[in-house]
């Protein structure tokens, strides 16, 4: 896909957030939010950290990779006009099941599915992302150290509820199954 802009859109998630590989995802109060959404997405773990890395040696500093589910409360996110307290619920960081090294996998060539309830909602390849994991490593070190163990969420495929139609939130009772080839399966249901 062709650039639409060229500055990925880059946000934190508080550490609360991150729950096992099988953990339930625990929905707010239909008073906090009513718009849960999933996000399958490939995880770049740092395993050399730095400062200022250009995107020629970005892939250098990549320990691994592992499978997340970026979970979202959209009513949230848009009410306060940023991402971060949207994306930080507790438990609202699947993440897992292993870290699969850079030497058995090149994360920019793999595919990432994503199932709600057993029904495939998305389907995509890393090398078709918006921004591919050097100018993710790039943007998100310009100033800011990174360090071993932090972990970059690279970005979903199409195919989230937002963008059902009409929108398709998440509910108690469903199952979010995201498997990455070449890395492993999360699966979570939500409460």
């Amino acid at each position: 896909m062709p650039q639409s802009d060229p500055w990925p859109i880059v946000f934190g998630k508080l550490g609360e957030c991150v729950i096992g590989p099988r953990d339930v995802v625990r929905l707010p109060s239909a008073a906090t939010s009513v718009q849960i959404d999933y996000e399958s997405e490939l995880a770049v773990v740092i395993g050399r950290g730095g400062r200022d890395i250009p995107r020629s040696r970005a892939m250098d500093h990549v320990f691994g990779y592992t499978v997340v589910n970026d979970v979202t409360a959209r009513d949230v996110q848009m009410r306060h006009q940023q991402w971060e307290l949207g994306k930080s619920f507790d438990g609202f960081c699947p993440m897992g099941p292993w870290i699969v090294t850079a030497d058995e996998l090149d994360g920019r060539d793999t595919r990432v599915r994503g199932w709600v309830n057993g029904a495939l909602r998305q389907d995509g390849q890393t090398r078709d992302m918006i921004f591919d994991i050097p100018t993710l490593i790039e943007t998100c070190s310009r100033g800011i150290t990174l360090y071993p163990g932090d972990v970059i969420a690279t970005g979903t495929p199409a195919g989230v509820g937002m963008g059902q139609t009409p929108p398709q939130w998440l509910k108690s009772g469903d199952v979010v199954r995201i498997e990455i080839d070449g890395v492993g399966v999360i699966e979570n249901p939500f409460e």
